[in-house]
């Protein structure tokens, strides 16, 4: 089935709504509502135990939802898993790669699965094959190869077919810096293709280097939503960060903005090191008054920036955790008896 063969009427290649699972006490899903549009990246963030795998089950085919629904690229989860399921690709946490097979073989079957030609899905192999720097380990069992070269084996597994919905669940966890440069740069030209992407990780480069929007979920619920720079806006506003021209004047330019009423609730501070004085901002209007009262006092300025909180802070504010950017965390909760379920 190839992507013109995907029911047209649609605006988004995902749509989530009122989904709940449920695991003995635990509630792994509670009521998830979330849209993908298509042709983009959703990045869904949040801490172990969240319930980000358990969505990518559920919306893979993998397990049942209790209630709600989901569709993916037009077809319902429940009522149209066969047919879903041609059209999506899926790489887990670990890779699943046949470690009896060799690499090309592995790449080579999946192909047939999908209906490709013998030809064609040779040659999807064999491309895949050397985008992932796999070509002269091709003949060998992919039990052989190291973790690094399974997982890229992995994700070459999941992209053959060129699905029209891929699902990466922390795709890069314990990959080596060029190697994930390679992923990124496979999921950006998937995604050029017309793919749609849901992508969970807790890698902040990488929903900033690859998604257009993020969710974030904790305890199984959607607690925030929306583009970087907006989610970034909401937790804190911007910064405004002035470099005197005279590294002296950090004190009395703090005093002066405090003495104005222009350094807002958190207070005007100064970073000696960096020679800064840091300004919270709330609106345009603020930092227009605080620039033109500094210049209406005589201090000459050096330079003037900007900046929005980093990703790592925004998911700390809003779930009240650090991020873990570990490939050695323990899994927990409701993500871990996702992954016992569907072992049994």
């Amino acid at each position: 089935m190839t992507r013109n063969d995907i029911p047209e009427d649609r605006g988004n290649a995902v749509e989530v709504r009122g989904l709940v699972k449920h695991y003995g006490e635990t509630r792994a899903l509670d009521g998830v509502d979330l849209d993908v549009r298509e042709g983009t990246v959703l990045g869904v963030l949040g801490p172990n135990g969240a319930g980000k795998t358990t969505l990518v089950r559920v919306l893979s085919t993998l397990i049942q939802p209790d209630s709600g629904t989901a569709r993916v690229a037009g077809y319902d989860v429940l009522t149209q898993p066969r047919q879903l399921r041609r059209v999506i690709g899926l790489t887990g946490q670990y890779a699943s790669v046949d470690e009896k097979l060799s690499g090309i073989d592995n790449l080579y079957m999946i192909g047939r699965l999908l209906d490709l030609s013998r030809k064609e899905a040779r040659r999807r192999a064999d491309e895949l094959l050397e985008r992932f720097s796999l070509t002269e380990a091709a003949k060998r069992p992919s039990g052989q190869y190291s973790g690094g070269m399974r997982r890229r084996l992995d994700l070459a597994a999941s992209m053959i077919g060129r699905p029209a919905v891929l699902y990466l669940d922390e795709p890069t966890t314990g990959l080596d810096p060029r190697t994930r440069n390679e992923v990124w740069a496979e999921v950006q030209s998937l995604v050029r293709d017309g793919a749609t992407v849901l992508l969970t990780t807790q890698y902040m480069e990488e929903a900033e280097q690859l998604a257009s929007e993020l969710t974030v979920i904790d305890r199984g619920k959607v607690i925030a939503g929306g583009r970087v720079d907006e989610l970034k806006a909401k937790v804190g506003g911007r910064t405004l960060q002035i470099r005197p021209a005279d590294r002296s004047e950090l004190p009395r330019m703090v005093g002066a903005v405090a003495q104005a009423g222009l350094d807002g609730i958190a207070g005007a501070t100064m970073d000696e090191a960096e020679g800064l004085v840091n300004v919270p901002i709330v609106s345009d209007e603020q930092l227009t008054a605080v620039i033109g009262m500094l210049s209406a006092r005589g201090f000459a300025l050096a330079g003037i920036n900007t900046h929005l909180p980093s990703l790592d802070e925004v998911f700390l504010a809003i779930t009240g955790q650090k991020t873990s950017l570990t490939d050695d965390a323990p899994r927990t909760g409701a993500d871990a008896d996702a992954l016992q379920e569907a072992a049994a």
